[in-house]
């Protein structure tokens, strides 16, 4: 009896580390699916982590020149990828529009200023909460998409328009598209896509390859009454 109990406490203490390696490993990939769905999506961000870093700095110090800007006259969100920005949200008149863009533009880092601002007054709680909603279903819908990159595409919704930001292929642009825009309640789907060759991800080593999955979602193609998608080239 003695020894089960010492061999109990052996295999608590043994199986600790174990527990606490898995939930604070920030490495494994993220798995969405599983033995009762269609699809499963493996796939990490194509940007490198430098890359990351860089966007997430910018984002901050956007963010902060935007409420120097207007306070809380207006409304600014702040969206970086590999140093693409867009700003979207509410601004009292058109010359703090082009403030901030001028702004924005001067952070350290920023390729590109994508400005989607609205000269007006501040979106409705009800709108934006709608636009939230949005873009979960989005994401979704691109989850469940064959060969969506899901990770590595940031979706924004702004009073119905639909933002998408990453970097893919010129298909995986085509498919990404078509998918967003058969979402019931979108007006518009605006890509900002940084488009690369397959070869090239083939041969990156910086980022980790994305695995798509094997079979389609049903439900996932667009129907008669698709939202326009337009696009916006990055440099």
């Amino acid at each position: 009896m003695a020894m089960n109990h010492r061999l109990s406490k052996l295999l608590l203490v043994t199986c600790i580390p174990v527990v606490s390696l898995v939930a604070l490993s920030g490495c494994a990939p993220l798995v969405v699916g599983g033995a009762a769905a269609t699809t499963a999506v493996v796939a990490t961000d194509r940007r490198t982590a430098g890359e990351q870093v860089e966007d997430q700095a910018i984002e901050m110090k956007v963010g902060a020149e935007m409420r120097k800007l207007v306070g809380d006259k207006g409304r600014v969100n702040t969206i970086a990828y590999a140093g693409n920005v867009l700003l979207t949200g509410d601004v009292p008149t058109e010359q703090d529009k082009q403030q901030a863009e001028q702004l924005a533009s001067k952070v350290e880092k920023v390729k590109r200023v994508y400005n989607q601002l609205r000269v007006g007054d501040i979106t409705s709680i009800n709108v934006r909460t709608n636009d939230s909603w949005l873009s979960t279903k989005v994401t979704t819908t691109l989850i469940n998409t064959k060969d969506v990159p899901t990770r590595t595409i940031v979706v924004s919704t702004e009073r119905g328009v639909v933002y998408l930001m990453g970097r893919v292929t010129e298909a995986e642009s085509e498919r990404a598209g078509k998918a967003a825009a058969g979402v019931s309640g979108i007006n518009k789907v605006v890509k900002l896509f940084e488009i690369v060759s397959p070869e090239s991800l083939a041969t990156d080593t910086s980022a980790a390859p994305v695995q798509e999955s094997s079979a389609p979602a049903a439900g996932t193609q667009p129907d008669s009454g698709s939202a326009e998608v337009q696009t916006m080239p990055v440099q």
